[in-house]
């Protein structure tokens, strides 16, 4: 009998801490609705000035059409195929600076920048393809914008120390979305000669700009004042700088070391957007506080947990025979912390929401157990107890590649410490004085 009334006890605890659970659930639920928010913060703010950007090119294009005879079920038919035989750049140097600022939608704030660079590509003689039955169209110069109303002003375009005047689409490459282009003509042996260009671009975007590296040899180099870029895409800067005053980094990617080239030829023969190898930098949050907060929530049922196994080992010990909606309460207590949290570092600076949210819970908390452990001694006892498990979160918090091993060891050191505690206990004589 004595161990049936142990084990509903028991049992009523978990059923609490199950409760306890869905709440912890809502709360996840919640910091996921607010990231939605803050990605259609980004987005309106895309939609009203130009989304990220992604650059490819400059390529050379020769249009064509051919006649193909091909067998069908009512005989043999005559097909007009359209389409382009392109060159990459033999070498491309890219240089630019990243100039950040942030546009407010509502709370959020959304990074964008305005990019002033320049673009310098080197080609080689371009010979047309002697298939039979091939008619080629005028060649001409494009450029691949993704989203072209970030296009400031009239882009500079200088071929072989000539101006050339730029026009708006990238005529037949559906693959490149948006773009520019400009006519180009062909020799006197009918192919297009070496040439070489310079192009200086005014662009607006928001977070990220990428390159693809079409040329055989391509050297891209960016800065900025904003002081906590990401390095995404396929290739890593081969230098970077990164410190207050904001970065400087440097690639240089040779299509011995890219499959650039081949992905943007076949998306142009198929006809589908461009999915290649990118330099890409983006600017962004050094702290992410909806992941921040999101991580916290899913330490939630650990805290949890281990908030009730030592406030039940108290509880058994001192033979207080404590009420489970005491147990809901303060567990509630404990949720409360990650629902400030969320709220909180919305409005300040994460570390500072953090101490606000946990210093409100542990005096709450502080001030409840006063009451019902009818000791003050004992309710500072347990907001110490409290105040170093919420260090403890902050730790796993921000020691993200370490947090499997702290959680680990802050596991390994509970448990450790409740076998220590409770190695000599007679749990049924325990079970007994509680009757």
């Amino acid at each position: 009998m004595d161990s049936l009334r142990l084990f509903g006890r028991i049992a009523v605890a978990g059923v609490v801490v199950l409760v306890l659970m869905l709440a912890l659930m809502l709360v996840r639920s919640l910091v996921a609705e607010r990231t939605q928010y803050r990605d259609q913060a980004v987005a309106k703010v895309a939609a009203s000035r130009a989304g990220e950007q992604v650059l490819v090119g400059p390529l050379r294009v020769i249009p064509w059409t051919e006649q193909q005879r091909v067998q069908g079920a009512d005989g043999e038919r005559v097909r007009v195929v359209h389409g382009q035989q392109v060159q990459m750049p033999v070498q491309l140097q890219v240089d630019g600076q990243m100039l950040p600022e942030q546009r407010r939608v509502g709370m959020f704030q959304v990074p964008v920048y305005a990019w002033r660079g320049t673009l310098a590509a080197r080609f080689a003689p371009m010979q047309p393809e002697g298939v039979p039955g091939r008619v080629y169209g005028k060649p001409y110069l494009v450029m691949g914008i993704s989203d072209v109303r970030g296009v400031v002003g009239t882009p500079k375009l200088q071929i072989d120390g000539h101006s050339a005047q730029l026009q708006a689409g990238s005529l037949g490459l559906e693959a490149l979305g948006g773009g520019v282009h400009v006519p180009l003509a062909l020799d006197d042996s009918g192919q297009l000669p070496a040439s070489a260009l310079r192009l200086a671009l005014d662009l607006d975007g928001t977070r990220s700009l990428a390159l693809v590296p079409v040329a055989d040899d391509n050297s891209v180099q960016l800065a900025s004042s904003w002081p906590h870029p990401s390095f995404g895409g396929a290739f890593a800067p081969a230098q970077r700088e990164v410190g207050d005053a904001g970065f400087r980094a440097s690639w240089a990617v040779s299509s011995l070391a890219s499959k650039a080239q081949e992905q943007l030829q076949q998306a142009i023969a198929q006809g589908h957007g461009v999915h290649a190898e990118q330099v890409q930098v983006s600017l962004v949050d050094p702290v992410d506080v909806y992941a921040q907060a999101l991580r916290a929530a899913k330490y939630g049922v650990l805290f949890i947990v281990l908030t009730f196994v030592g406030f039940g080992i108290y509880d058994l010990v001192k033979g207080l025979n404590l009420h489970p909606l005491q147990y809901l309460l303060v567990g509630l207590a404990l949720v409360m912390f990650f629902l400030l949290l969320l709220s909180l570092s919305e409005q300040l600076p994460f570390v500072l929401a953090y101490l606000v949210a946990s210093g409100a819970c542990i005096a709450l908390q502080a001030w409840y157990l006063s009451g019902v452990l009818r000791s003050w001694p004992r309710a500072l006892g347990f907001a110490a107890m409290l105040t170093a498990l919420y260090a403890a979160l902050y730790g796993l918090l921000v020691s993200e590649q370490n947090a499997l091993l702290l959680g680990s060891l802050l596991l390994f050191a509970v448990l450790a410490a409740v076998m220590g505690l409770t190695r000599r206990l007679d749990w049924r004589q325990l079970g007994r004085s509680h009757e």
